[in-house]
């Protein structure tokens, strides 16, 4: 039977250390961190997400700026509030939420944020960074991701890894991620052939496809660890259901390690959106960083060791 990777506690605690950060620096400084979220349009789904972003920021002791939009706003319009927030000293962090109404460039607008203050991870710049090596705006959801292999597995060096999905948000920089702490990654997607194949090679499997229970537990390699990103409704019994990529009923008896769904991967992407303000706001101030993720991986250092000095 495999463990269950709580992500819901581990944001939990994550949220705990960044209270913690933030009321120092507010003792100390007299500052703290502001995130600006927008929100385009009343898609009621990205409604529910800034809400929750919102209370969180809040929570954490940060400053939220909440700008609700309607949906017939220009493109124009929006640039020129991003343009505003990019110079606004008491914003730190600025988040768009995806996706956006059809006459809006959604590329042209995440590259109008300041890189400084990109806390999705987003902007071309930081996406060369990460691709490069170098210090970059890390995308939440990869980065949770990220936070919960260490915490089981420790070091990832000269493991397969293989990622279910090229997606700009989670598959390329996941494999990016994974490759930089010294696996060997591979990416798959819906033109692999012997997918099943490179599934029963992976020491870690991450799937974001966004398809039901795509994954049987007979493909997974036994003891594997299993980050199912996927968050998919679907009708059983008469009633709606959220499942992931993976099939969890039959691939936690196989799995060394696997994340739920829901309670997986999802709380972890709003604790990391406040880690990153957090960052954000560390590197405009000039002071010392929450944690040295650094993605080069020093045996026995990160956010996890220090998770739990703090806990």
């Amino acid at each position: 039977m495999a463990t269950i990777i709580d992500g819901k506690a581990f944001a939990s605690n994550l949220r705990q250390f960044i209270h913690a950060q933030v009321a120092q620096i507010k003792e100390k400084h007299g500052k703290i961190p502001g995130l600006a979220t927008i929100l385009v349009g009343e898609d009621p789904a990205s409604q529910v997400y800034v809400r929750s972003k919102a209370k969180q920021t809040t929570e954490v002791g940060m400053a939220s700026f909440k700008y609700a939009l309607d949906a017939g706003t220009s493109e124009k319009e929006l640039l020129k509030l991003l343009a505003d927030l990019n110079a606004n000293d008491e914003i730190h962090g600025i988040l768009v939420q995806l996706p956006l109404p059809r006459h809006i460039n959604a590329e042209k607008v995440i590259n109008a944020i300041d890189p400084r203050k990109d806390v999705d991870g987003f902007h071309v710049s930081n996406v060369g960074l990460l691709g490069s090596g170098q210090k970059a705006m890390l995308p939440c959801t990869p980065l949770g991701c990220m936070m919960m292999l260490r915490d089981h597995l420790g070091s990832l060096r000269g493991k397969n890894a293989l990622v279910v999905g090229r997606s700009n948000i989670v598959g390329k920089p996941m494999a990016q991620m994974l490759l930089a702490d010294d696996c060997t990654v591979t990416i798959a997607h819906r033109y692999t052939e012997g997918l099943a194949d490179h599934v029963k090679r992976a020491d870690i499997l991450v799937v974001a496809v966004g398809r039901p229970e795509m994954i049987p537990a007979e493909w997974i390699k036994p003891g594997a660890a299993v980050i199912d990103v996927g968050i998919n409704r679907i009708e059983r019994g008469g009633q709606i259901r959220l499942v992931g990529d993976v099939d969890f009923a039959s691939a936690k008896e196989v799995a060394g390690a696997i994340t739920p769904v829901p309670g997986g991967v999802g709380p972890m992407t709003i604790a990391c959106l406040l880690f990153n303000t957090l960052t954000a706001f560390c590197r405009t101030m000039g002071l010392p960083e929450p944690v040295d993720m650094g993605f080069s991986l020093v045996e026995g250092v990160g956010i996890v060791q220090e998770l739990k000095r703090a806990s």
